[in-house]
């Protein structure tokens, strides 16, 4: 590539100097020998890690088990909403609005809703009537929402609504929302979620097997590590 010839230059003042370290002894310093046994255990372990995980990887009995266990959660759906604010929401109150308390909120986004169910356009309705001013100019278009990218109770809901049908008021810090889910991804096939399967497991596995050699390990650490150079970590086994 473009950086062929930068990366050869780097390469050969590497190892000239390092030749030229070797003639001045300094690899017989403690510098230097703390440096390579540290560097040596950094290489180990991310090698140690990636066996762990490539060991996850190959398990192909767990890994469609995973899928089939989270597969819902991989959906993804289309949706609008229209959000009633009330008060105590981090969503500012438009100028010339009155500040809603819970109950005249509810009431404002039930008004909303039976206007809707009489033939009322929701995207419409979502211009003039939302308070959420990132989606209010799209008609209160969200576009696709994944798992987890909402709060809990907006999640819910939205989630297990029938695509086309109108949700109640659904209430979050926020205030109320009416919410409208347009259309359904389905989740991807599992050959196409293997590499995030993998990824995910892999990284659980090496989590959970790094805490299990904390549990059957004594780790002593020094108690002025912080205010001392001389300071070091011991393992007993």
């Amino acid at each position: 590539g473009p950086g062929r010839t930068q990366f050869i230059d780097q390469l050969v003042r590497i190892l000239l100097l390092s030749e030229e370290g070797k003639r001045r002894k300094l690899t017989e310093t403690e510098a230097y020998k703390n440096q390579v046994a540290y560097s040596a255990a950094g290489i180990l372990a991310k090698q140690t890690d990636e066996d762990i995980k490539r060991q996850i990887s190959g398990d192909e009995a767990m890994l469609k088990a995973y899928y089939e266990a989270h597969k819902s959660e991989y959906e993804q759906i289309h949706a609008r909403h229209i959000l009633i604010r009330m008060q105590g929401s981090p969503v500012d109150v438009v100028p010339g609005q009155k500040d809603l308390n819970d109950a005249e909120a509810l009431a404002k986004a039930l008004e909303i809703r039976q206007k809707v169910l009489q033939g009322a356009d929701f995207a419409d309705l979502a211009r003039t009537e939302s308070n959420d001013m990132g989606s209010s100019s799209k008609g209160g278009d969200l576009g696709f929402l994944k798992h987890g990218q909402t709060v809990p109770s907006f999640e819910d809901a939205a989630f297990a609504l029938p695509t086309g049908q109108l949700s109640q008021p659904v209430k979050t810090p926020y205030g109320y929302h009416l919410i409208k889910v347009e259309e359904r991804k389905p989740t991807r096939t599992f050959e196409e979620l293997r590499p995030e399967i993998e990824r995910t497991l892999g990284n659980e596995a090496s989590r959970k097997f790094v805490e299990d050699l904390k549990a059957k390990t004594k780790v002593v650490i020094d108690p002025d590590f912080s205010a001392s150079p001389k300071a070091a970590i011991g393992l007993k086994q």
